[in-house]
């Protein structure tokens, strides 16, 4: 069992953030059937689905298909979004039980529209939040900021809208350690994080030693049915196998995931991508 699958149901975006590299694979959108078909065989193998890798879930054009078909599954959903098309789909995201947590990628807009005003994006964000306070009290709502140390780190206008709307006060101390989540009303997170280096054969050399959640805790699976065992891995550079060509169960159990999977439990690192992944330095003790 993992803990998450990452099934990339397009990746297309569309917006263009300086944190997400630009995708150099053909653009792709999932069809429902092979959606219907990968999640069939995704659901049994994992807690949760995540509705993304690269791309925008709700720009996929048929999107209340894609909800209907975790709903058949009963499928533990997680949405992340820069939230740019949320109030085209925010009654059918709240009118669902499946979705079990939405990320709203804050630091998008910023990057996106520096000289936008906040309030014509942050409030229909909130004003969902409230709705889902009332019609999903259990939903969990991120905001991320994974901003940090970057040149759109300061987020105090952000907080002061925030706390302007709730009513509360936010302590502006933040944590991008082994806790990154700060809990600000009911259900609602603030999640902060630093940018980082996407893996690429491009980069620097790390070593072979060194362990990571990848293939352990996590697949991702893009939209023209590339396994991979990394959400990091964006090009597909470890492909696993194609699983609208044969089952995702034996990919998992082929020999280059098992020998991936061999290798993090003894802390080897015996893929090319891997040994030039600086992120893997975020697990060492």
């Amino acid at each position: 069992m993992l803990k998450r699958i990452y099934i990339e149901i397009s990746n297309i975006c569309n917006i263009q953030c300086s944190f997400c590299p630009v995708v150099e694979r053909d653009k792709q959108i999932m069809s429902l059937a092979e959606f219907n078909k990968i999640l069939s065989e995704a659901a049994p193998l994992a807690q949760e689905i995540c509705l993304h890798l690269m791309g925008e879930p709700l720009a996929h054009p048929k999107f209340p298909e894609i909800m209907e078909i975790t709903g058949e599954y009963q499928t533990q959903i997680q949405l992340t979004t820069n939230g740019l098309l949320l109030k085209r789909y925010q009654d059918l995201i709240l009118s669902t039980n499946v979705v079990r947590q939405i990320n709203f990628s804050l630091q998008s807009f910023k990057d996106n529209f520096p000289h936008k005003s906040l309030d014509e994006y942050l409030r229909p964000i909130l004003d969902f939040v409230l709705l889902a306070s009332e019609k999903r009290p259990e939903l969990y709502i991120n905001f991320r900021l994974w901003n940090q140390d970057s040149a759109y780190s300061d987020n105090s206008d952000i907080f002061d809208y925030v706390e302007r709307f709730f009513g509360i006060e936010i302590n502006r101390n933040v944590e991008v350690g082994a806790i990154k989540s700060k809990r600000i009303w009911n259900r609602l997170y603030l999640h902060f994080d630093s940018r980082f280096e996407w893996p690429s054969l491009d980069n620097e050399y790390q070593g072979k030693q060194g362990r990571c959640n990848g293939i352990l805790s996590h697949i991702g699976i893009h939209a023209d049915g590339s396994v991979v065992p990394c959400c990091l891995d964006k090009e597909a550079v470890i492909n696993l196998g194609d699983c609208k060509k044969e089952s995702l169960t034996s990919i998992l159990s082929g020999k280059r995931a098992s020998a991936m999977r061999d290798g993090f439990k003894n802390g080897v690192l015996v893929e090319d991508l891997c040994q030039k992944c600086s992120y893997i330095n975020r697990f060492k003790k």
